[in-house]
């Protein structure tokens, strides 16, 4: 598999487990999950929007409630399939400016961002899974290798 593949992999099982998590959530009173997803979600967006050279849209922490969250999921999706569908991987290695929250300026490589945005969704949906185990519900199992098991994933990601 070529690298593009191997993202478009990895981003269509972070979609699969975002939608997990949201699922997981709907069926707990966990307001530190909601706010967590909504961050997740809304950090997502923002990073494709560093690389498309667009202002941010959204708050990095919105006050989303859980049918926004499941909207923006589907938003976001769809964002990342069209951010792929061009993508060569030479493309990888561009380096894009941007300044962060906190008005910083700094320089990433379309490939690290990509890395990033990966690592950063699975450190927040360890942190849902135990705020919702603390509110006495079962989290999602988002696992990679279960949903390569389950049949979750396509070979290549599409």
């Amino acid at each position: 598999m070529d690298v593009i593949g191997h993202l478009r992999r990895q981003l269509a099982y972070d979609d699969w487990a975002n939608r997990e998590t949201l699922a997981s959530v709907r069926s707990a009173s966990a307001p530190t999950a909601v706010a967590l997803l909504a961050h997740l979600i809304s950090a997502e967006a923002l990073w494709l929007d560093r690389m498309a050279h667009k202002p941010q849209v959204h708050a990095v922490w919105p006050k989303w409630t859980l049918d926004e969250c499941a909207q923006r999921l589907d938003e976001l999706g769809t964002a990342w399939k069209n951010f792929l569908r061009f993508l060569e991987p030479q493309a990888l290695e561009t380096s894009i400016s941007y300044v962060n929250t906190k008005g910083a300026h700094y320089q990433s490589s379309v490939r690290d961002i990509v890395s990033h945005v990966l690592h950063h969704a699975s450190y927040h949906r360890g942190q849902i899974a135990a705020a919702l185990r603390a509110a006495g519900a079962t989290p999602a199992y988002t696992d990679f290798i279960h949903a390569v098991r389950e049949g979750c994933l396509d070979a290549g990601g599409d």
